[in-house]
């Protein structure tokens, strides 16, 4: 994760060292060398994802130092590089708060297991429609957790309702409905347990205003200031994001090229799906940097 970034720019390996002295703890370690195990336990995962996308944006800014971004957005994690790009988070506090997000949703799965699964082949309003049917049928939370793209969903919540849920989206036209491989069930009520605590982690943060704008997950609009950002992440946790709707009012804005920040290109898939006639490109490699530079 990022390893090639910090390898050939100075800016980017200082940002992961500061990382590591910050948490007290060799995250640059787990990022470039495992073990798996470790680097996917969520309380790993969070930090690295992180701390490599902003390694990763420091790199950009070191070879296109007068670009600016017109919008910035993340999906889930990335709302807090996002926020971090766009001046609102500081970066030592991002650390310790996406550490801190990661620690606290393991724990509510550990006390509270839940499920998520992928949809493919229905619409967000089929989907919310399977959802409210399975919750119905078993008295429990299943919701549309992430609205990814067209034809392109997540859902999320009790086991037992997701189960109903998968069985209702076949039945409903779902060209595939796959449980995935997690017990956290993101995004959704479930996940109340660890947002009442990470508010308490928020309080103790001195947010700033953004200086471009910031598109929200849970709102898919821009975050006005430091009380939009304070409620958007008191909420996250427990409320869909809303990616597709989120792009849209990108583009509906003026965004004509996304670039994707990060060590892979999930969002550059997505985007494409969501509006084709729009440029995005991965930058996930710093062969991927340079080639994009060279074409500025």
């Amino acid at each position: 994760m990022a390893k090639d970034f910090a390898d050939s720019y100075p800016v980017a390996h200082e940002l992961i060292q500061q990382a590591d002295d910050i948490l007290g703890f060799s995250l640059s370690a787990l990022m470039f060398e495992g073990p798996d195990e470790l680097l996917n336990d969520t309380i790993n995962t969070q930090p690295a994802l992180y701390v490599s996308g902003l390694a990763i944006l420091r790199a950009l800014q070191a070879e296109l130092p007068d670009a600016k971004p017109a919008f910035v957005a993340g999906h889930s994690l990335g709302e807090f590089t996002a926020l971090t790009a766009a001046g609102a988070l500081p970066f030592a506090a991002g650390v310790r708060l996406v550490r801190e997000r990661g620690r606290l949703m393991k724990a509510a799965g550990d006390t509270q297991p839940g499920a998520m699964a992928a949809i493919l082949g229905l619409d967000s309003a089929k989907v919310r429609e399977v959802c409210a049917e399975a919750a119905a049928q078993t008295g429990s939370t299943l919701v549309l957790a992430n609205d990814n793209c067209p034809g392109q969903s997540v859902i999320s919540g009790d086991t037992a309702a997701l189960e109903v849920g998968l069985t209702l989206a076949k039945s409903a036209g779902a060209r595939r409905a796959i449980k995935l491989a997690v017990s956290i069930a993101s995004h959704s009520p479930l996940m109340q347990p660890a947002a009442d605590a990470f508010a308490a982690a928020l309080a103790q943060v001195d947010f700033s205003a953004p200086t471009v704008p910031i598109y929200g997950n849970v709102s898919a609009a821009p975050l006005a200031g430091v009380a939009d950002i304070r409620r958007e992440l008191e909420t996250q946790l427990t409320n869909s994001v809303r990616w597709t709707e989120t792009v849209q009012h990108m583009v509906a804005d003026g965004a004509q090229t996304f670039l994707e920040i990060g060590t892979k290109d999930v969002l550059v898939g997505l985007n494409k799906r969501i509006d084709e006639t729009k440029t995005a490109v991965p930058i996930n490699t710093v062969a991927n940097l340079r080639l994009f530079v060279e074409k500025q």
